[in-house]
């Protein structure tokens, strides 16, 4: 039996609505994932049946802001019974560190995924400082004892 009203769905649908990001669920279609690989971060978002051409992908003032659309046509003739996939525009912004080069950011796009990767800058990234013991002063005899050390 093909059912075309399902309330379980529809409740489905009002509680995405209500609880999307508070418990890290996003119901906007455009899921991701960001990741510090050593000396870079990369972000990658989930964009199947998107058209590359339709992607908008701007930085400024180290805020990445993403924009893609995604509109799913049935086959003509066709009767849509149940359509669950979102489609439309879809937009998603997040705040980088301060420490990125943002000049040398880049984007590719494979099989439905977008991975936008930025180079931590030089100055930022961790160095090892090296502790150096401090040589032990020699007391000569003729110079007066410090408090708190016995003579």
């Amino acid at each position: 039996m093909l059912v075309r009203f399902d309330p379980f769905r529809v409740f489905d649908e009002l509680s995405r609505g209500v609880f999307d990001g508070a418990l890290g669920i996003t119901g906007n279609g455009m899921p991701m994932d960001l990741v510090r690989i050593g000396d870079r971060i990369e972000v990658s978002f989930d964009l199947p049946g998107v058209d590359p051409d339709s992607v908008e992908l701007t930085i400024r003032r180290n805020v990445l802001a993403l924009k893609a659309e995604r509109h799913l046509q049935p086959v003509e003739g066709a009767e849509v019974i149940i359509r669950e996939r979102p489609q439309g525009s879809f937009t998603r912004s997040l705040y980088l560190p301060d420490d990125v080069d943002l000049d040398r950011a880049a984007a590719r796009y494979d099989h439905g995924v977008l991975t936008v990767s930025v180079p931590v800058s030089e100055s930022a990234q961790r160095r090892r400082i090296e502790v150096k013991p401090s040589e032990p002063k020699a007391l000569t005899t003729g110079e007066p004892a410090k408090e708190g050390v016995a003579a």
